[in-house]
């Protein structure tokens, strides 16, 4: 008995020392610095039992490549590395679709991103598929594969490094900002977990975990930033990264996020209240005393801790039925994508099908950027363009032409192909479809938004199959809808009608002008048409600075005579679009400032012109040949200004003259334009000026009189200078600039005075000024002539 007894009190004992060894062990153990996720042992270990795999020779240089040339944005790895763990989701996903046991004990499918500041680490979780020790090997070394070398002689050949599309090597966009990567994986099919590991020095190393299955199921990537990259050890930073790049992605992304909360005073523990016992039972009154204090002292405390905050908390709206989202959602998600604080006007939300499907929802806002038009040529399209959720570009110059720059939105397709940094798209046919269709959706829609104006009529435009389109705007008010964003965007329009040449003809229903008939409102070429007079063979207009200049104009004097209705061109972009587009409906555009222009007349007309023209022909002849003189080497030989012609005018009838340019010169509102231009060539100008026609009334009083003056002496002085000075004013009430313009003011000097009465040619004479000290000394005599005089008097009395 005694024997057991003391065979039971040494097992005890031994049980008590293996466990004291044990603790012993695992204090040991956690004491050892964690670099990584790794103590220094399974470090160790891992050393010894990696296997090192040798990337290809040309590696290094495929690298540099990557990292140097084919990136131009480092902030691409954080959306490079989530797209991946978003793709090993949707695997996991759909496995688990088929086995209802895939996901196992981790059934919830997320991205996890936390930072070390102490170890200068990024990493990035997901609990996708996972890989086995031989998808690291193929999968991270795809790049070694028999791609790269084809690669690399495309490179050397000249090729464009933006051009190769399937080496998927997005992956190695995470040695931008690391110059070591770490990747812990874990798959059902593989009960061991491995770490894949390189530092882009043309090799990397596959080795089993020594810490086991720490992840479950799906992959770890860790970074170790460069020093220029520490700017990432950052909270928000990382979510910022997320946001704009991966903001839709349908799993959750959470970042980890450390916080400050409110606790309550830890209490004592369990020591020092037998202590407080003791000392309570001795002192009643003490007792009492110390729980008021310690009640008292009890306040709240900061704790930090860690939580995981989702940064992709917005869906993408885009994916949903159009029925199921409210007129507030759609503005919400304007605003999120355009940083616009107003609502938008209108917007269109449609599935495109066909040779390609996408989704897109655009949006035409209220308001144009102060800066739309600056840095015009160079500013690109903000339609933001997405790959299955992940963001590929934000601002894309081939998604929809520069005239469309506002248009806000997002374009979503699943099977577009990327090109190895997504950054730019190969230019291929599907990217061309996808253009021509959002271009023709924005026109579908600003065309109903016109259209419903004028008529409340529906876009009959033929939709293309399987492509359904929901226009939604604002409700009508006493302005309108189109009326308030042809104000803002018109000259958008105007430079499409004059680049977009396939569209030209639908941008031109678009357009809106004031005209001679339209009482203060802009009107469109249809209505114009509908008001145009049987006879009517042309469309008319005419340029200049303003509506009021335009108006008294004398070249429109002829058309308000016969009531033809004129467009009226105030803004310099509105010339250049009606001579692109040439005609309207058959109906050419025609300048009224310009000498082709061509009206009905009767057989009466005709011959009485003709008359007429032979009647002033000595006047015309003498006064093209005066001009002549004037303008080549005389007082404007510095204007350029070229005479054709003089000729009778059909367009005057109570102006005595006006000038007009030739068929294909510029008209004065596009000279003023040309001559704005910072680095306007003059020879260039003046050639592209065209030579100008002054066109006379033979029914003014004053052409009457210079006729009847040449047909007694052609050397007469008057005649001369007031034939130089109509064609003078002429030109300044044209539109059009005189370079000298002193000679024009001396005579108008000189007709003042003869009208006045005064000898214009009679020499100044020095103005007499009065002595104004003399009148002073005599009004000075005179007062004390006067009070002198007063003074005797007093005495006298």
């Amino acid at each position: 008995m005694a024997y057991l007894r003391r065979a039971l009190l040494l097992a005890i004992a031994a049980l008590c020392l293996s466990s004291v060894v044990r603790a012993e062990d695992a204090v040991e153990a956690s004491s050892e610095k964690v670099v990584d996720g790794f103590t220094e042992t399974e470090r160790s270990k891992m050393t010894d039992g990696s296997e090192k795999h040798e990337f290809q020779a040309e590696v290094s240089r495929l690298m540099d490549i990557i990292i140097n040339s084919l990136y131009t944005d480092k902030n691409v790895f954080l959306r490079e590395l989530i797209s991946n763990a978003a793709d090993a989701l949707e695997k996991a996903r759909f496995h688990s679709v088929q086995d209802e046991t895939f996901l196992g004990d981790f059934k919830d499918l997320e991205i996890k991103i936390e930072h070390d500041a102490d170890a200068k680490t990024i990493s990035i979780v997901d609990t996708g598929v996972g890989m086995s020790k031989a998808d690291l090997i193929n999968n991270l070394g795809t790049v070694a594969k028999s791609g790269t070398t084809n690669f690399l002689e495309a490179m050397a050949e000249g090729g464009d490094a933006n051009l190769i599309g399937q080496f998927g090597v997005g992956f190695y966009s995470a040695f931008l900002v690391a110059d070591k990567v770490s990747v812990t994986s874990k798959c059902n099919d593989d009960p061991v977990q491995h770490v894949w590991e390189s530092s882009a020095d043309a090799s990397f190393t596959v080795v089993d975990d020594p810490r086991g299955n720490t992840l479950g199921r799906g992959s770890r990537v860790t970074l170790h930033l460069k020093e220029d990259a520490h700017d990432y050890l950052s909270e928000d930073k990382l979510k910022e990264g997320c946001k704009k790049y991966s903001q839709f992605i349908q799993f959750p992304i959470y970042v980890k996020v450390k916080k400050e909360v409110d606790v309550d005073a830890e209490e004592d523990d369990d020591d020092d209240d037998k202590e407080d016992d003791e000392e309570k039972k001795d002192d009643v009154e003490t007792k009492d005393d110390e729980e008021k204090e310690e009640k008292v002292d009890k306040k709240p405390t900061k704790k930090t801790v860690h939580e995981w905050e989702q940064v992709n908390t917005q869906k993408a709206v885009w994916l949903r039925a159009k029925e199921d989202i409210t007129e507030e959602e759609y503005n919400e998600f304007y605003k999120s994508i355009s940083k616009d604080y107003l609502d938008p006007l209108a917007y269109t939300h449609f599935n495109a099908e066909g040779e390609i499907e996408f989704k897109s929802i655009l949006y035409l806002p209220k308001k144009a950027p102060f800066d739309m038009m600056d840095n015009y040529w160079q500013k690109r399209s903000e339609v933001k363009l997405f790959v299955r959720r992940v963001l590929v570009a934000e601002k894309f110059d081939e998604l929809l032409p520069r005239y469309l720059n506002f248009v806000r939105g997002v374009v979503d397709s699943d099977d577009l192909p990327l090109n190895v940094s997504r950054e730019q798209l190969q230019q291929n046919k599907i990217m061309k479809v996808i253009s021509k269709k959002l271009v023709r959706k924005v026109l579908e829609l600003m065309k109903k938004l016109a259209k419903d104006e004028e008529s409340g009529g529906d876009d009959d435009e033929e939709k293309e199959e399987g492509d359904e389109t929901e226009v939604k705007k604002e409700s009508k008010d006493e302005e309108g809808t189109w009326t308030k964003f042809w104000k803002e965007f018109n000259k958008n329009l105007k430079m499409g009608c004059y680049e977009d040449d396939s569209n030209r003809s639908k941008l031109s229903k678009l357009l809106r002008y004031y005209t001679t008939k339209s009482d203060g409102k802009e009107i469109s070429l249809d209505k114009y048409l509908d008001r145009m007079q049987e006879s009517q063979e042309s469309i008319y207009y005419m340029s200049g600075d303003s509506l009021d200049v335009m108006k008294k104009a004398p070249a429109l004097q002829i058309f308000m005579k016969k009531d033809i209705e004129v467009l009226m061109l105030s803004d310099h972009l509105d010339e250049p679009c009606l001579q692109k587009l040439a005609d309207y409906e058959g109906k050419k555009f025609v300048s009224i400032q310009k000498a082709d222009v061509k009206l009905d007349e009767s057989e009466e007309e005709k011959k009485r012109f003709a008359k007429v023209k032979d009647m002033y022909k000595p006047l015309t002849d003498w006064w093209k040949k005066k001009l002549t003189d004037l303008t080549e080497g005389g007082a404007m030989k510095d204007a350029g200004v070229k005479i054709e012609k003089v000729e009778i005018s059909k367009r005057l009838t109570s102006s005595p003259v006006v000038v007009v340019t030739s068929q294909f010169g510029y008209s004065a509102q596009q000279e003023k334009v040309m001559k704005s231009q910072a680095f306007q060539n003059k020879d260039q100008l003046s050639m592209m000026a065209g030579r100008k026609t002054l066109e006379i009334n033979p029914n003014h009083a004053v052409i009457q009189d210079l006729l009847a003056k040449v047909k007694a002496s052609e050397s007469d002085e008057s005649a001369v200078n007031s034939a130089e000075m109509l064609f003078q004013t002429a030109l300044i009430e044209s539109g059009y600039e005189i370079a000298d313009t002193s000679a024009l003011v001396t005579r108008i000097y000189r007709l003042m005075s003869k009208d006045l009465g005064v000898d214009p040619d009679a020499p100044l004479k020095e103005v007499e000024v009065p002595e104004e000290e003399e009148e002073a000394e005599e009004d000075d005599k005179d007062e004390k002539d006067e009070k002198d005089d007063a003074d005797e008097k007093k005495e006298e009395l």
